[in-house]
């Protein structure tokens, strides 16, 4: 479902704007109908009050919890059901954030994630982007929606775009707190400009040479380290909100003298702030992280060079649960039902714990 289907359905129910913005507030927020001083039956019309337990029980069904991964850091990893019986994962963060995912898998295949590892499965409907953040609120407080998870939101535009409208609007979460996240798409940057509600930006940089950034994202849009660079800063300076450019530490590839050097000269006087984040180990790729100390120095001398660099560790590291992997896990451990003959025998391939 989508959200500007449910809209239709709610005013072809009798909704007005009213109604419709009370009913999407509740269910942005995981509330119950009857929340609030007012009691619906003499708010709603009789007819919205008539279709709203379908409507209610088809929200509901976006979505559901499968298994939570709690972090030592405070974060709790979601691997999260959708209708149709795929998972996508979300990630409640520390300091009242939520990484919600966009899509189920992933086109652009970069080398060193999970998600990308397994191709494009669907798009993920913008109420379902919607129920991730409902879910998330059933648990705790949500101040701040990144778009992070699997999946890349350019490639999702349409959903992506409705859900952050929303989000930014009766969702309560303030503009600069919505985070479109990207590996870089000269649609999504026209895009984001004309839109209402303009989220902050986080550009996946990785490395400051043009080659290594096609072997690293492989159907990333053909844009080079530069031109990603320049789009954040007009984007940047239009909005007023500074450009997280972001950098996944990978030992040997991204981490030597010289990308030190290019990044320097690339994000000098740029308005913005690089997030570096050692690499999270993924069963099946060679890369490795490097080590905290190399991380550190790197970071430092960043600092000194004039660079506003963060070193930041991924969410949830002790539970291996980098993005992709509680789904790529689950879906290994699935049970398999054979259905020949009068009884099914269930199989399954080995145990989450």
């Amino acid at each position: 479902m989508r959200i500007h289907e449910l809209k239709r359905r709610l005013r072809e129910a009798g909704a007005g704007p009213s109604h419709e913005q009370r009913i999407l507030r509740l269910w942005s927020h995981a509330l119950p109908r009857d929340s609030g001083r007012r009691l619906p039956h003499s708010f709603f019309p009789s007819s919205l009050m008539e279709a709203l337990p379908a409507i209610e029980a088809e929200l509901a069904g976006l979505a559901r919890i499968h298994t939570v991964h709690p972090g030592a850091d405070g974060s709790e990893r979601l691997l999260v059901a959708l209708a149709d019986g795929q998972t996508v994962e979300s990630v409640l963060l520390p300091r009242d954030g939520l990484c919600v995912s966009s899509q189920v898998g992933c086109a652009v295949g970069c080398r060193f994630c999970m998600t990308g590892q397994g191709g494009l499965l669907r798009q993920v409907g913008s109420a379902e982007i919607i129920a991730q953040v409902a879910l998330a609120r059933t648990r705790r407080k949500v101040r701040k929606v990144v778009f992070m998870g699997m999946g890349e939101p350019a490639h999702n535009l349409d959903n992506v775009m409705e859900a952050i409208e929303l989000l930014g609007t009766v969702g309560n979460i303030g503009h600069k707190n919505l985070v479109f996240s990207t590996v870089g798409d000269p649609r999504a940057f026209e895009r984001l400009q004309q839109e209402r509600v303009k989220p902050a930006l986080a550009l996946s940089l990785h490395t400051t040479k043009a080659g290594l950034r096609k072997t690293l994202l492989p159907r990333a849009p053909n844009m080079t380290p530069e031109e990603l660079v320049d789009a954040g800063e007009r984007y940047a300076r239009a909005t007023g909100y500074p450009i997280q450019y972001q950098w996944a530490l990978l030992e040997g590839v991204n981490d030597g003298e010289d990308e030190i050097e290019g990044i320097v000269r690339l994000l000098s006087g740029k308005y913005g702030v690089l997030n570096m984040i050692p690499f999270n180990a993924v069963d099946g790729v060679s890369f490795s992280r490097p080590s905290w100390e190399r991380c550190e120095q790197i970071a430092r001398t960043l600092h000194e060079r004039g660079i506003l660099t963060k070193l930041r560790d991924s969410a949830g590291q002790d539970v291996d649960g980098g993005c992709g992997q509680l789904r790529a896990r689950a879906a290994a451990e699935a049970p398999v039902v054979l259905r020949r003959g009068a009884a099914a025998a269930t199989a399954t391939a080995g145990s989450l714990r």
